[in-house]
């Protein structure tokens, strides 16, 4: 089976990457003059939510790259949903990661044991809803996840690690929603 990392109505019609064609499957890139087609794949509704999948292709100088968001990964399935809070774990982290290519991607670090991981959670959810360009995504830092955790770089929870491009541009330790809103904006800007 494939990955595929599901984005919904709302991801290809944000005020970030709107559509600018009558014809929802081709569009260009606003300010960099690349055509993208995109295949919509099918819909789904997962909690409620409708999701499309989708493939963009864009098209560049010196003929087509495709920018698939399907990546063989075995007979894992991943959705990542924008607008919503994904949770990950040392499998599927790097595989969205990959396929978010130059969308920033906010990773929370919890456990479930801590109170102040606790009081971050809706604060955290919130601010999913209202970033449409970036994907959200939260690792439960168990036993299970441990190697993933140590990789990157875990000290204390909870820890926001800010990605783009598959590199980590920017962190945030503790309960510090002002500081985690300044660097979600930061990278969003470079």
């Amino acid at each position: 089976m494939a990955l595929h990392l599901s984005l919904s109505h709302q991801s290809w019609t944000s005020p970030a990457h709107p559509i600018t064609s009558s014809d929802p499957t081709r569009s260009s890139v606003p300010g960099t003059g690349l055509s993208r087609r995109v295949d919509f794949l099918g819909s789904c509704k997962i909690n409620g939510v409708f999701v499309v999948k989708r493939k963009d292709r864009r098209r560049m100088r010196g003929g087509e790259v495709r920018a698939s968001m399907e990546q063989a990964l075995g007979t894992q399935e991943m959705e990542a949903i924008v607008g919503k809070v994904t949770e990950v774990n040392k499998d599927t982290f790097w595989p969205i990661v990959k396929a978010a290519g130059d969308k920033p991607v906010v990773l929370d670090m919890f456990t479930q044991w801590c109170g102040p991981c606790k009081a971050m959670a809706p604060k955290y959810e919130k601010l999913a809803e209202e970033y449409l360009d970036v994907i959200f995504l939260k690792l439960d830092c168990n036993q299970e996840n441990k190697t993933l955790a140590k990789e990157l770089g875990i000290r204390v929870v909870p820890t926001f690690k800010i990605l783009k491009e598959n590199s980590v541009v920017g962190e945030v330790t503790g309960a510090k929603y002002d500081k985690l809103l300044e660097a979600i904006q930061a990278a969003r800007s470079s």
